[in-house]
């Protein structure tokens, strides 16, 4: 059955299992024909749901399978008695097997195929059946002018399995994409759909898996899973008789001069997410904001490392980096963090000194890095990790045995066993300071609390994205304190405190 964005599947995978999947129906006996024309029928119900007045279709086919579900949705569309033209971008003439097939079945309707131009007009709604998930180089001509034809002519879009010049794999813009307003995907949901650069351009998504049995599906390796309110990972209810001593004692690490403000957003987060205690170590300049601010939290003003040994003998997991600079004081901190035996979050300028310093991360950690960051750990530019986010995200964690949370679109969290998840939720009014502060300090507590590292990672990552979401409802100007009172109440309808 079709799925709305709410009820997609949680398993991702690459565009060649995607295609082994789609070859192992065809070996077990459906026609790659009879697979097509499921694509066609569940695009054309998806469009037709979408826009129930539309009476009008411009398809812009290419010359691979993805033009023949186009073509085939010219047919449905012809039948149903609205006003279809094809406008082949792709010469028919080179169309081969089911895709050619398409065609003459279009031709024999009466559907009208032209050659595309420059000049050719779009009418009603474009549906882009131009390049398939098999895109990996830039895209050329004239597949580059057909997309800005689409996306200029102001109408609404549908684009048949990605929008072409998106990655399926990575979620990269090739050069250029087409930006849909639906894009009907099949059989797997692609990884590409949901980072990077696929938010811009994939709108809302429906998903038909073309009849497929759960038995195609054996064998398969996933590329990646979803985070879904459903699949989370979950925090253990409370016992009525449960004390502070049982939730852990975080420690939050930074603050130095002119920073005060971050290491006191990731305090507040990491008491509002649950743990038990919360102990600030930070510039004395700041102790009375924190307490002030914080009442409930320890606040050591501290100088040097030494001042933290004791109080490392008494906590369970630290969170260090949120406004520790990279200065001498910031420094001597985080390496007295790394020598303690602890989980750790290490976020911020942590991951700055971490790629210039000599160090070693404790195990347990998780590392939170912005794109920026991630490059500069990884010794390569932003680019390069936004070009294959997922792959970024799996060599970081390889490199640091770490669990990493990528942040950005599409946030992805790895771990060195291999696990993928992606988080494609949140709002663009989350583009603000102050933000991965409170996520560092969500990380940190969950831990505290008991959860294993991914697990801890991921349902912060969703609890973070979705605050983000429910509050970037009221526009520009959200604050990332504003997210701190609604991550509490998303992580107490998940997981109830109380047994």
């Amino acid at each position: 059955m079709p799925q709305t964005k709410d009820d997609l599947p949680d398993a991702l995978y690459s565009a060649a299992q995607v295609r082994a999947l789609d070859a192992s129906l065809i070996a077990a006996g459906t026609p790659g024909f009879e697979l097509m024309q499921r694509a066609a029928r569940a695009t054309w119900r998806a469009l037709v749901r979408h826009w129930p007045s539309a009476n009008e279709l411009s398809v812009m086919a290419g010359h691979g399978n993805n033009a023949g579900d186009g073509y085939l949705v010219a047919v449905l569309a012809r039948r149903a008695g609205w006003h279809v033209r094809v406008l082949a971008v792709g010469d028919p003439k080179r169309l081969q097997g089911d895709a050619a097939s398409a065609h003459a079945e279009a031709v024999s309707e009466g559907v009208a195929v032209q050659a595309w131009s420059a000049q050719s007009e779009l009418r009603g709604i474009v549906l882009d059946a131009l390049l398939g998930t098999g895109l990996t180089g830039e895209v050329r001509a004239p597949y580059g002018g057909a997309i800005a034809a689409i996306n200029g002519s102001g109408l609404p879009v549908v684009a048949v399995d990605i929008p072409s010049g998106l990655c399926a794999d990575t979620g990269r813009i090739l050069g250029a994409a087409v930006r849909a307003d639906l894009t009907v995907t099949f059989i797997g949901l692609k990884l590409g759909l949901f980072t990077g650069d696929a938010a811009d351009v994939v709108g809302e998504v429906v998903f038909n898996d073309l009849q497929a049995s759960p038995e195609s599906f054996n064998g398969v390796a996933i590329s990646a899973r979803r985070l879904t309110a459903s699949s989370l990972p979950r925090l253990a209810g409370r016992a009525p008789t449960s004390h502070k001593g049982k939730f852990g004692h975080v420690l939050l690490i930074g603050g130095d001069r002119g920073f005060g403000g971050a290491i006191l957003l990731s305090a507040q987060s990491a008491l509002r997410s649950g743990a038990g205690m919360v102990s600030v170590a930070t510039r004395s300049e700041h102790v009375p904001a924190a307490l002030a601010r914080i009442p409930e939290a320890m606040v050591l003003g501290t100088s040097s490392a030494n001042q933290l040994m004791e109080l490392l003998q008494k906590v369970s997991v630290l969170v260090v980096g949120p406004g520790l600079g990279q200065a001498s004081w910031g420094r001597s901190l985080l390496s007295a963090a790394a020598k303690a035996p602890l989980p750790q979050v290490w976020d911020a300028d942590a991951l700055n000194l971490l790629a210039a310093e000599h160090l070693s991360l404790p195990k347990d950690c998780v590392i939170t890095p912005h794109p920026g960051e991630a490059a500069r750990l990884l010794g390569v530019s932003t680019a390069v990790v936004q070009a294959d986010r997922p792959a970024a995200a799996r060599a970081l964690s390889k490199k640091y045995t770490a669990v990493v949370v990528l942040k950005g679109a599409g946030s992805l969290i790895a771990s060195p066993d291999g696990r993928l998840a992606v988080c494609h939720q949140g709002h663009p009014a989350m583009a603000t300071a102050g933000l991965g502060d409170v996520l560092a300090g969500l990380v940190g507590a969950l831990l505290a609390q008991g959860m294993e590292a991914f697990d801890a990672a991921c349902l912060a990552v969703w609890l973070h994205a979705n605050a983000g979401a429910q509050e970037g409802k009221s526009g520009r100007g959200l604050a990332a304190s504003d997210l701190i009172p609604a991550i509490r109440q998303l992580l107490e309808e998940q997981a109830p405190c109380l047994k």
